[in-house]
């Protein structure tokens, strides 16, 4: 419902809507999905505006334990997740920038039971593997009690573009997270358990710059997002985040059918990267191209696959999760071309081919609980979209 408040600027909008935290280089690092959410927004002027959200992504999921006899432990108790958010969006001559700010508290039982059929994971995301410390690590799923109701959350960004030197564009993101711990777990090292933290905290920067020619837009885009320390008592030190939509690439990810086979959401949380890209060239009318090479680094420490189940954690819980787990060692390189062809004035055919060429480091993955499982290969797609827009 989209409704405005009787002879003023204040607009409202309440029921289940998109959710886009402001973002500008490589799409959104904390949160893009539907949610039920209500949002109310007033224009000051031409320049300046304030947005206020309140978001229930989580609500009724904990199918409760009535065995324990307690009113503690019945059916959706402390299972709600809500946010709070201010956005100040300013636009200026030549410069946009947006700070926010957003507070969130989730209840000690809003991830349990979350959507178990089917792997923890939901059609728009994973919280389970993007709010949770680690991916994979023996003893991470047995998290143990905690006297907390509810947890803190916290985040914070700072995206800003600047086109005064058309055709010249620059945009800059660069994003805070936080989620306070809500019990411990038994983290496993070669058989010996050492209790970890499932606090979560870090951060994240984004860039873009490109020039607009006529016949294309060549540009150079990169990142980098703080990694795990190796030390699982003191949490994680990558950036928790709720539905993560990166989009600099269209393999790894950009809501495309892209990396994961769960979910399209893409995270940057301890990985570093850099890429080059020409977009939107066209020799023919109505046909074009989009071709990008980026490779990708990790920032985690090599100890922490040491505290894993199997190699295959590194795809960050078996393929359930939003982003590879890259260490130090690490590196993967990722090519895209992408054929865009409007055939008609609401019909495009897209041809979408891509290759990543694997540099995973057998030394450091063959240290977990069971090197046996580490295997590896190259990746690659082809993809044939039609689309028709109504």
């Amino acid at each position: 419902i989209d409704w405005l408040v009787p002879q003023t600027d204040l607009k409202f909008r309440m029921g289940i809507q998109g959710v886009t935290l402001p973002n500008v280089a490589g799409g959104s690092a904390i949160m893009d999905t539907d949610a039920a959410a209500v949002t109310a927004s007033y224009q000051f002027n031409e320049n300046v505006a304030l947005t206020a959200l309140w978001a229930r992504p989580l609500n009724d999921n904990y199918i409760g334990n009535n065995s324990h006899g307690s009113k503690n432990y019945h059916q959706n108790y402390l299972d709600n997740m809500d946010l709070f958010a201010l956005m100040l969006p300013v636009k200026l001559d030549g410069f946009e920038i947006t700070p926010w700010a957003m507070y969130g508290v989730a209840g000690k039982n809003s991830l349990n039971g979350y959507n178990a059929d089917d792997g923890w994971g939901t059609a728009d995301g994973n919280l389970n593997y993007t709010l949770r410390p680690y991916p994979g690590i023996s003893g991470r799923d047995d998290i143990g009690g905690t006297s907390k109701a509810y947890g803190n959350m916290f985040w914070a960004g700072l995206p800003f573009a600047i086109t005064a030197w058309d055709p010249l564009n620059i945009e800059v993101d660069i994003n805070y997270g936080y989620v306070e711990s809500m019990g411990r777990f038994d983290a496993s090292k070669n058989g010996v358990a050492k209790r970890g933290s499932t606090e979560r905290q870090g951060w994240l920067a984004k860039a873009l710059v490109e020039y607009k020619l006529d016949w294309g837009v060549p540009g150079i885009f990169g990142w980098y997002g703080s990694g795990d320390d190796g030390n699982v008592k003191n949490g994680s030190e990558r950036m928790p985040s709720i539905v993560p939509m990166g989009n600099f690439t269209s393999f790894m990810g950009d809501g495309n059918y892209g990396w994961m086979w769960v979910d399209n959401s893409l995270e940057y949380a301890g990985t570093w990267g850099i890429g080059l890209q020409i977009r939107d060239m066209s020799f023919m009318e109505d046909l074009k191209h989009t071709f990008r090479v980026a490779y990708w680094g990790g920032t985690n420490s090599p100890s922490m696959v040491k505290y894993m189940d199997s190699a295959y954690a590194w795809n960050d819980g078996w393929g359930t999760g939003a982003s590879p787990y890259l260490t130090t060692n690490d590196g993967l390189l990722e090519l895209n071309l992408v054929n865009s062809y409007q055939m008609y004035e609401n019909f495009d055919v897209n041809l979408e081919l891509g290759y990543i060429a694997n540099f995973m480091d057998n030394d450091t993955w063959k240290k977990s609980n069971t090197p046996s499982s580490f295997q590896k290969q190259d990746a690659w797609k082809a993809q044939l979209i039609f689309a028709y827009s109504f």
